[in-house]
């Protein structure tokens, strides 16, 4: 591969092409096919958090000690296996069984992948740059996700559908395999449990040394709990406010809005991402957007006020999670990049847990209308701490 940046925004273009499409017609299949309620919906990304949380840091800690590359094949492979499965199987158990490997499959490439591309690249300047370009490629992809899973759902229906997109991350895993290189990273070949216990000794003194980065994981424990939360729950709370509508035309016409608003925030954004306090201030303007978006969804008197707060809080909330990598990777050495992300990935997992059982609980005593209005108070709290985080 000649141009690794850009084979790197092509891959995660693919990538997204294949889970974003999928998630699509899953978030559909749980809710209509399956019948879970929203505790149960819930519920399901609260244990996919637990493993990740479990597994997250061993992961990026076997990305730093023997390959990001090969981190990446395990990904695909284990995210295959669970996409493919998924769309055989109807009961609660074994859908939380495959979304629990969907959420173990992710703990391979959290940080891995920025790091692969971040040291064979070897230029801070121009890895901003892929990141946001990347982060927009995930929202194209994902257009042309929703549009060709969704559709090829329609024609076969959707549990065919969940297993077409498994064997094709499977197949985007070996392309993985055989055309990414990896010449600057050097693997541990000594005493690798001992080389592992320093990666992540420094990793987390480096993170508790820096208000900046303690600040961003608050955040990001609050942000990406939410987005979870809301992610599961927005298709409940619109199919209940039109009930009569074709959720897969529904949800595939608004998926791509939503990516197209994202798209064009990132392009937006990416010019102006020059240094840290413009990163600090495209993050809290992201939360607080996102924050309307949720607050709007709950009190949306129709379809159409439900899909323009949907549209809101899905275009701001990518573009949040986006400037928090690029925040953390700005204030991390090469060795231990991986690891670092990966603790990042650990406050994601401990919000999805903490936040979704909080959203759990209140969705189940006091009904979605409050849950949703939680999420958005969480919102502003996580725009609060980014907006005191201060250069050291």
């Amino acid at each position: 591969m000649t141009d690794l940046g850009a084979g790197y925004v092509r891959w995660i273009a693919a990538r997204a092409v294949l889970h974003r499409g999928w998630w699509l017609v899953t978030s559909v299949y749980l809710v209509v096919d399956a019948r879970l309620s929203a505790a149960e919906l819930v519920l399901i990304g609260v244990a996919q958090a637990i493993t990740g949380l479990l597994c997250e840091i061993p992961a990026g800690v076997l990305a730093d000690t023997v390959s990001r590359r090969w981190s990446l094949v395990v990904s695909h492979a284990l995210m295959g296996t669970a996409m493919f499965t998924t769309g055989l199987v109807t009961d609660f158990l074994p859908l939380l069984a495959t979304q629990v490997l969907w959420g173990l499959s992710w703990t391979f490439a959290s940080g891995a992948d920025v790091a692969w591309i971040s040291d064979e690249l070897d230029d801070p300047p121009r890895v901003r740059v892929v990141l946001i370009r990347a982060e927009r490629a995930q929202l194209v992809g994902t257009v042309a996700g929703l549009l060709g899973v969704g559709g090829l759902a329609w024609l076969i229906g959707r549990g065919p559908a969940l297993v077409v997109s498994g064997a094709g991350m499977l197949l985007l895993g070996a392309l993985v395999a055989a055309l990414f290189p990896e010449r600057r990273f050097v693997p541990t070949r000594a005493d690798r449990w001992a080389a592992a216990r320093s990666i992540l000794t420094r990793g987390g003194r480096l993170v508790r040394g820096s208000r900046v980065l303690l600040a961003v994981f608050a955040a990001t424990f609050l942000v990406n709990g939410v987005a979870d939360a809301v992610g599961r729950l927005y298709p409940l709370r619109l199919v209940d406010l039109a009930p009569a509508a074709d959720p897969i035309v529904w949800f595939t016409a608004l998926g791509v809005v939503m990516c197209l608003a994202g798209a064009a925030a990132l392009r937006f954004a990416q010019p102006r991402i020059g240094g840290p306090h413009t990163v600090r201030r495209g993050y809290v303007a992201a939360c607080a957007v996102a924050a309307a978006g949720v607050a709007g969804l709950a009190v949306a008197p129709g379809a159409a006020g439900g899909s323009v707060a949907v549209v809101l809080a899905a275009g701001a909330l990518p573009l949040a999670r986006g400037f928090g990598a690029i925040w953390v990777n700005d204030r991390t050495v090469g060795p231990v990049r991986a690891t670092v992300h990966s603790l990042l990935a650990q406050a994601e997992y401990l919000g999805k847990i903490l936040c979704g059982l909080a959203v759990a609980l209140v969705a189940d005593v006091a009904g979605l209308l409050q849950a949703l209005t939680a999420c958005a108070a969480l919102l502003v709290l996580a725009m609060a701490i980014a907006h005191r985080a201060t250069r050291e």
